[in-house]
């Protein structure tokens, strides 16, 4: 089979990663509907986006034991069939539990689906031209907020909140038809040299320092985030009188910007490295909970808080992810993407679940103590550029090495 040319290959895989992110995202917006019609406290929202990415989390740590030894075509394939299938169930959810059933499902096949598609990028692209891809392909977070929340929010109006899930559950079918039929097979990792095939002992793996700052940078990045977005749209809306209609605004423009910012900041990382686009993103993200959502009345209309938080996290996830690439070898690359997904879906589980503990609801429907988990946010990425830092100094220092231990053979051939 002939292989893809780079373009149609990361169009792929942000279709791929569009679904993923879609089915995730699409919950949380949608929070308020589904409560009213399954009569669930708006107070437990955090318990459905809880249980997918606690799911996730299981299913990366899970994977992390078996993933490199598949053609990851076959891999891909198989996440997106069981992702379908959780959100279908989803749509026929009629209760709080029966939901979360669905959410753990959709989660067990959705995080690995992520760890394999970006273990394929690793792959294919160069070190060289990879923060620009994964710009790419992460900006399928935004193109989800541009088009696919804001349809699906549309979607819950005119029908039901099941709308939205049989929707995405159809094109994820579809997604993965022509994925299976047009990603050629994927069997580098497995049929290289045997340097690049053959992975270390799992102790040993766990053991390398670049992978513990790596995993603890992407789990404290991801709880920051988490411990706040499912509880947005409630707290836009009851606490701000933000309108319903109006929702679907925020995620299309938040989305537009974000995209961009996202493939910019891709160049940026390729250009300038991942330590500036990080820093950048830290600061903007700090100043906007601070005068977005700490001080009441916030300081900042709630278009521009949330258009700033996308922008931020956009600079922030793209610069550590395209770092995180260099990490692991190829043989251990489905491995490490593996266990990230589950260090982030288990620190956004964790942050989700922290939120609904921390948060109550007034009488007039009110979510109280948000500036408590605005604080929590706030000091979870305070800690990225330092992690960012040491990364990069350790990955650095190991390809400094490896290409040292390159020229000694040559070397020696050459005076032979």
């Amino acid at each position: 089979m002939k292989s893809l040319s780079e373009a149609r290959l990361l169009f792929l895989l942000g279709a791929v990663q569009f679904i993923n992110v879609l089915d995730f995202m699409m919950v949380m917006p949608l929070g308020p509907d589904f409560a009213r019609a399954l009569g669930i406290p708006v107070s437990h929202l955090g318990w459905i986006g809880g249980s997918y990415t606690l799911a996730a989390a299981v299913a990366g740590l899970v994977g992390a034991t078996f993933l490199d030894r598949f053609d990851r075509r076959k891999a891909l394939a198989v996440a997106l069939f069981g992702l379908a299938f959780g959100t279908v169930a989803g749509g026929l959810a009629l209760g709080l539990h029966s939901l979360m059933a669905a959410r753990v499902l959709a989660g067990f096949f959705g995080g690995p689906a992520t760890s394999v598609s970006l273990a394929i990028i690793a792959d294919n692209i160069p070190a060289a031209r990879r923060g620009r891809a994964m710009g790419i392909v992460l900006g399928a977070f935004s193109v989800a907020s541009v088009l696919g929340v804001p349809v699906g929010l549309e979607l819950a109006r005119r029908g039901s909140f099941r709308t939205p899930f049989f929707a995405v559950a159809l094109l994820s079918a579809l997604v993965t038809l022509v994925a299976y039929v047009v990603l050629p097979p994927q069997r580098a990792h497995l049929d290289g040299p045997k340097n690049l095939t053959q992975a270390r002992p799992i102790k040993s793996f766990l053991a390398d320092r670049s992978v513990q700052l790596s995993l603890a940078c992407m789990g404290l990045s991801m709880f920051a985030s988490f411990v706040l977005i499912p509880n947005l749209a409630t707290y836009f809306q009851h606490n701000l009188g933000f309108p319903r209609e109006r929702l679907s605004l925020l995620y299309f423009v938040g989305g537009i910007l974000s995209f961009f910012a996202m493939r910019l900041g891709g160049l940026w990382v390729d250009r300038r490295g991942p330590i500036a686009a990080v820093l950048a993103g830290t600061l903007l993200y700090a100043g906007n909970l601070l005068l977005g959502f700490y001080l009441t009345p916030p300081l900042l209309p709630v278009l521009t808080t949330f258009v700033l938080f996308m922008l931020a996290s956009s600079l922030r996830n793209v610069s550590a992810s395209s770092l995180a690439t260099r990490v692991p070898p190829p043989a251990e690359r489905a491995r490490y993407m593996s266990l990230q997904a589950a260090v982030q879906h288990g620190a956004a589980s964790v942050g989700a679940i922290v939120s609904s503990l921390v948060l109550g609801e007034s009488a007039d429907g009110k979510l109280v103590g948000f500036q408590k988990i605005t604080l929590l946010s706030l000091c979870a990425a305070l800690t990225m550029p330092w992690l960012v830092a040491s990364v990069n100094r350790s990955v650095r220092l190991r390809e400094e090495n490896q290409r040292l231990a390159e020229l000694v053979p040559a070397s020696r051939s050459g005076a032979n």
